[in-house]
């Protein structure tokens, strides 16, 4: 998998196998045409994780372009959609990956994730419902919603490769140091990412294992997650989701 970068901070990842090319959630058709006729790459398919324009806005484009497939959730806001998805449908582009789709709702309300096969690696191509040390914000859904979103990544195996859709991490990982300041895993991977960043380099994908290590919004069951949110809102948290409800304000105003 690569990273097409486009806009300020988004990643359009690309599947490349014998001249052939599957690219998730082009919100900008020209950085993936670039990087199509740089590579001598034919585009087969689009998969898309959710309606915002950062994500679909190079669609249309591409599909004039390349006749590429397209792969999305239900819902108006979807373009140029060939093949609709639902949870439990799977994906199969042969060579270029395998995959099984998740309905992952809280960011917005038809947000999907495709889990699956590339190379033999398991890898998850999860939009803006999980980032590198963070989760998205809650536009259209709710924190229960996005509780049982990251439950359903939690219970894949945790050298799941997570390729999040936005360059985040730093911000992301100065508020998870606010809320668990004596994590070593966390104060470590600071460190690694800002060299990453330094260097022009992309701080993902990461694994589910480093998430369940770093990423206070996947452990929202954890004493000491728990305990700094209750701090933040002034009042015991009875669930999880409640956690990661307070968690996800306190990140909105960081």
């Amino acid at each position: 998998m690569w990273p097409i970068s486009a806009f300020s901070d988004n990643y359009i990842w690309a599947i490349v196998q014998s001249e052939q090319a599957v690219v998730v959630d082009p919100g900008d058709a020209k950085p993936v045409l670039a990087y199509l006729q740089e590579y001598g790459l034919t585009l087969k398919t689009i998969l898309l994780t959710h309606h915002h324009a950062d994500h679909v806005g190079g669609v249309a484009e591409l599909v004039e372009k390349t006749g590429a497939t397209v792969y999305g959730p239900a819902g108006p806001a979807i373009p140029c959609r060939n093949v609709t998805l639902k949870e439990g449908d799977h994906v199969n582009l042969n060579s270029l990956g395998q995959f099984s789709v998740l309905e992952v709702p809280g960011h917005t309300l038809d947000h999907i994730a495709y889990f699956g096969q590339v190379d033999g690696r398991n890898v998850l191509f999860c939009g803006d419902t999980l980032f590198a040390t963070g989760c998205g914000r809650l536009f259209e859904g709710n924190s229960r919603q996005m509780q049982q979103s990251l439950d359903k990544f939690k219970k894949m195996p945790h050298n799941t490769s997570v390729y999040c859709a936005h360059e985040y991490t730093l911000s992301n990982i100065r508020w998870a140091r606010t809320v668990d300041p004596h994590n070593p895993d966390l104060e470590q991977w600071q460190r690694e990412a800002e060299t990453l960043r330094n260097n022009n380099q992309a701080t993902v994908p990461t694994s589910l294992e480093h998430e369940l290590k770093t990423n206070p919004f996947m452990r929202t069951d954890e004493p000491v997650v728990i305990t700094a949110a209750e701090q933040n809102a002034g009042r015991s948290l009875a669930h999880p989701e409640n956690v990661l409800e307070v968690l996800r304000e306190w990140k909105n105003h960081f």
